[in-house]
């Protein structure tokens, strides 16, 4: 991992810059948080935006509708981006994300030609159906079923935690096509049109008072086999790509936000008068290493994901499992240097603090992680 920047590294970083520059001052107002048409408008138009000016997709191979931009150059993206105060990608981080990313990887040449070029225009929104009210955190349990009939599959069940269902074109969806294999075996990954006969959504709200999750409700929906990527029943290895997506470079920009924040409690302690507290202090500065450890884990684990063909490793574990403990140490102290302000809901980090604590449980739990760590990583015997 070369950690130096290039002349040409250099270059990218100022355009990229200037860029910024323009364009931030030209952005509507952001829509209330409860306007969720407004916010999918306003995040695609950010995306559209970055279409136009060739930053969609940076890191994405060419053939895939990306730049191929290097590690380092995807790196230097996120800092400026979140530097500028740019918007993140909102409603369709599942499309870019977590879907676009798989159906790059692992998907067929019509596939990538019918749904990648439009999450990078910002035309169209994804959403994620694995987890199951049954199922737990054992994803691998999913009892949703997709029953083969002619060109297409039947499937029932139900999903929970789909983010931005409401909002979504297209559904990244898992199913069980034979209920007879071992658990792990009979999954397929299916691409749902979110307006099929038989979806029906309902919107779950959370602790903070937002939508941004749904259950989905699925009777007899009809999806072509052509939507399915991979082979039927090997849908549980295309989920680990997805995953590896999630856990490993999904929360990169979320890095960047997250040392800027620290910097900006340090300079409120500052003036509410709590620097004082050496204990305080010392919070600060060791979050300050962590997230810079943080930082270098994940250059290392994008710059691992190039040399593997864009797909991250496990090493994403491990950063998923210290971001998520990380992560919510921070809106903690966030607590302690506001005080009695911390606890009202319009303070923007009341509402990030309890955002922080979904993050243990999202994208696999925090035991899932430490299992995964010790077992694929240490080479550690599975527990009973």
């Amino acid at each position: 991992m070369d950690l130096t920047y290039t002349e040409e590294e250099q270059d990218f970083r100022a355009r990229l810059r200037a860029w910024l520059g323009k364009a931030l001052p030209e952005l509507p107002a952001k829509p209330s948080p409860d306007d969720w048409p407004g916010r999918r408008a306003y995040d695609l138009g950010w995306q559209r935006r970055l279409y136009e000016a060739g930053y969609a997709g940076l890191h994405w191979p060419v053939d895939a509708g990306g730049r191929g931009a290097t590690p380092t150059q995807h790196l230097i993206f996120l800092e400026e981006t979140e530097r500028a105060g740019a918007p993140y990608v909102g409603a369709n981080f599942v499309g870019l994300l977590h879907a676009g990313p798989t159906i790059a990887a692992e998907g067929s040449a019509g596939q990538r030609a019918r749904w990648l070029p439009p999450v990078l225009r910002g035309d169209e929104v994804w959403c994620q159906g694995f987890s199951e009210p049954d199922a737990g955190s054992d994803l691998a349990s999913l009892r949703t079923r997709a029953v083969r009939d002619g060109d297409d599959y039947v499937v029932t069940g139900s999903k929970i935690w789909t983010s931005h269902a409401e909002v979504a074109d297209w559904c990244e969806l898992l199913v069980r096509t034979d209920p007879q294999a071992p658990k792990h075996r009979g999954i397929s990954w299916l691409a749902m049109p979110m307006d099929a006969p038989g979806v029906t959504v309902r919107p779950l709200r959370t602790l903070a008072g937002s939508t941004e999750f749904a259950e989905v409700f699925l009777d007899e929906v009809r999806v072509p086999v052509a939507n399915r990527v991979g082979a039927e029943n090997d849908g549980w290895r295309v989920t680990m790509v997805t995953l590896s997506f999630e856990r490993g470079t999904a929360f990169v920009g979320e890095v960047v936000a997250c040392r800027r924040t620290l910097g900006e409690l340090a300079r409120t302690a500052k003036a509410n008068g709590r620097w004082d507290d050496p204990v305080l202090r010392r919070r600060l500065g060791r979050l300050y290493g962590e997230f810079g450890a943080l930082w270098r884990l994940t250059q290392w684990n994008v710059s691992e994901s190039q040399g593997s063909g864009g797909v991250p490793g496990i090493g994403g574990s491990v950063f998923k499992l210290a971001y998520s403990h990380a992560r919510q140490e921070l809106y903690d102290v966030a607590a302690e240097v506001l005080g009695a302000a911390s606890l009202s809901l319009e303070e923007e980090w009341t509402l990030d603090r309890l955002s922080s604590l979904s993050y243990t449980i999202a994208a696999g739990t925090s035991q899932i992680q430490q299992n995964i760590v010790a077992e694929r990583i240490l080479g550690l015997p599975k527990g009973r």
